[in-house]
């Protein structure tokens, strides 16, 4: 058997006009993410860490934020999509673990609903994601409200 590791990360900025998801959540919040698809940082790190771990370069080179295809795409579908470039590939997710850097709103109630989502796409067990929420204690851009990010780390198997 053999295992790999990778890590994505993510950030967008914050602003007002646009909607605020996560994990494939609708969040209640004054503030969106700005971004080329719906600027979900959580499933972008998620999918940085899929593509590194199985040596398929990243996010931007896969969905380039310049290809009007992925103009205002659900990430669920980005996803998805890494989930069957990996499995083609001969890899099976073991476990995510996954951190998400907001100073508001708090968003611990709507986590449950994030591992759901991501476990349906994955074809996981909801206890193989873990997804944490912090803020920064008001340091920097995300205390100051100007922008969120996340970061993952997973583990893939592979039959010899």
């Amino acid at each position: 058997m053999k295992f790999k590791v990778g890590i994505g990360y993510d950030v967008h900025c914050l602003s007002t006009d646009y909607c605020l998801v996560l994990g494939g959540v609708k969040i209640e919040s004054d503030l969106g993410s700005v971004g080329h698809s719906d600027a979900d940082v959580l499933l972008h790190a998620i999918i940085d860490a899929l593509l590194g771990a199985s040596n398929l370069r990243d996010i931007g080179f896969n969905y380039p934020d310049n290809d009007l295809r992925y103009k205002g795409i659900d990430s669920r579908k980005l996803l998805l999509d890494t989930f069957n470039k990996i499995s083609n590939k001969g890899y099976k997710i073991e476990n995510i673990d996954s951190v998400i850097s907001l100073q508001s709103p708090k968003i611990s109630a709507y986590i449950p609903k994030m591992q759901q989502n991501i476990a349906d796409i994955l074809h996981l067990d909801e206890e193989d994601i873990t997804i944490k929420a912090t803020t920064t204690e008001q340091l920097g851009f995300v205390g100051r409200k100007e922008g969120v990010s996340a970061q993952a780390i997973c583990l893939l198997s592979k039959d010899n």
